[in-house]
């Protein structure tokens, strides 16, 4: 049995702990974290700006090494892994969507989709492209640069992007911090169609209430530390 097998999880964060150092001395963002999540859940981080959200993301999705404690994802534990085997994890298990979209400028909507299946060595990466810009909407937009579209539109092509690898996990952060509100809905639904059609964890950071809300599960990062709340009680972070 792997380490993290038990009970399907997707990700388990022991005793998890960042220090940095700033001017005034070492400061410590994260403080003894332990958080489970089950594969196919979907999970909302909210809490006020600088208590630590983004930088938990980070860890979680091998993107920096804690000072202390352990991150598994998918059963690998990621703080002994090297830069190298940390990309290797994040091809293979992990995708993302950012507030600020992070295509490809040069590159067409179908091409910014297929891009992360090529790398992956995908078989048949163009139709999967295809499919998924389909269900997301776009099939109109295939050959539109990412300046050709609104900004609706190139979350759209994010979130197809996001998901034609089949990731264990997605990291989303602030998914909807760019878009109006109409357009931040529409995002919201494909997000979650999605992730229930893929059974793929979703994990999302955001000051957007309405998306944490619908997430099964609401945690909030006040001070460094991390504790569940009801949906009820987000309106009240």
């Amino acid at each position: 049995m792997s380490e993290n097998n038990e009970n399907n999880l997707a990700i388990k964060v022991v005793n998890l702990e960042k220090t940095v150092k700033t001017q005034e001395g070492e400061l410590t963002i994260l403080k003894g974290i332990d958080l489970e999540v089950k594969q196919g859940e979907s999970v909302a981080i909210v809490g006020p700006s600088g208590s630590g959200k983004s930088s938990l993301l980070g860890l979680l999705a091998a993107l920096d090494t804690p000072t202390k404690g352990e991150v598994y994802l998918d059963g690998h534990g990621l703080s002994k892994l090297n830069e190298e085997q940390k990309a290797a994890i994040r091809k293979q298990k992990v995708s993302f969507i950012f507030q600020s979209f992070m295509l490809v400028d040069t590159l067409t909507a179908l091409e910014n989709v297929m891009l992360p299946a090529e790398l992956a060595g995908i078989p048949q990466a163009k139709s999967k492209a295809l499919s998924m810009l389909d269900k997301v909407g776009l099939s109109h937009r295939l050959n539109h640069l990412p300046k050709q579209l609104s900004g609706g539109e190139q979350q759209r092509v994010a979130i197809a992007r996001a998901f034609i690898s089949k990731p264990k996990v997605l990291f989303a952060d602030e998914p909807t911090g760019n878009l109006d509100r109409e357009n931040g809905e529409k995002i919201e639904q494909m997000l979650f169609e999605l992730n229930k059609q893929s059974q793929t964890t979703l994990v999302v950071v955001t000051h957007d209430l309405t998306l944490a809300e619908q997430c099964q599960r609401q945690l909030k990062m006040e001070d460094g530390h991390l504790s569940e709340i009801t949906a009820a009680a987000v309106r009240n972070t």
